[in-house]
């Protein structure tokens, strides 16, 4: 049975005075092809009774475990609900360039700076999910391994940032439509990796993931 997102964090963060929380994860760190995207999501805990009540319906979890057409659904609602959210990419040659794990870093980086203009640093808690805070960075943070699945804001990062970019995918297997990125969304799959060793490599290909072609 899927864990149900909880807002036991955000309460912890409201009652030690925190007014904006900053929920933020990525998607496609393992894929062979297509960009990294991470999403910020922020919450003004400060109207904790309107976000209390949209944690309760019990509809956002983990990207991982929602089926598409779910994730889709909740897109709108999470972006009414939600402050402000941001969203950034790094892209295939830039991830080989500078490695998954700083590309990472650097669309979190990015998304965030796409929502600070709209909160007070002073009065806010970045929450990452993952094991690792992000290095050289400003605002107050904290890393929540499996934050995706239990932490509510982290969760609707994650469903943010999995929607835009299985949308990007989508676009890019109609301009290369022989590696079926519309199914794998560019992961190593056993239709990929044939289609890869047929065709040779793209250039939203990692070639730092590659080595059999």
């Amino acid at each position: 049975m899927p864990i149900i997102p909880t807002l036991k964090l955000e309460e912890m963060l409201r009652q030690d005075g925190v007014r904006y929380i900053v929920g933020v994860d990525e998607v496609g760190r393992g894929p062979l092809a297509g960009p990294v995207t991470a999403a910020a999501v922020v919450f003004d805990l400060g109207l904790w009774s309107q976000l209390a009540g949209f944690s309760a319906e019990g509809q956002v979890r983990d990207s991982k475990v929602m089926k598409a057409e779910k994730r889709s659904a909740m897109i709108d609602r999470i972006r009414r609900e939600a402050l402000i959210v941001g969203i950034d990419s790094v892209e295939p040659a830039e991830i080989d360039e500078i490695n998954i794990l700083q590309a990472t870093f650097k669309a979190m980086k990015g998304a965030i700076g796409q929502v600070l203009e709209v909160i007070d640093p002073a009065l806010t808690r970045v929450v990452v999910d993952g094991n690792q805070l992000l290095p050289n960075f400003a605002l107050k943070q904290m890393a929540v391994v499996g934050g995706d699945a239990e932490v509510f804001s982290v969760a609707c990062a994650s469903v943010i940032a999995k929607v835009h970019r299985d949308a990007l995918m989508d676009r890019l297997h109609d301009e290369f439509p022989v590696y079926g990125w519309q199914k794998n969304k560019g992961y190593g799959t056993a239709e990929h990796i044939k289609a890869l060793k047929e065709h040779g490599l793209t250039v939203q290909h990692r070639r730092s993931f590659i080595h059999f072609v």
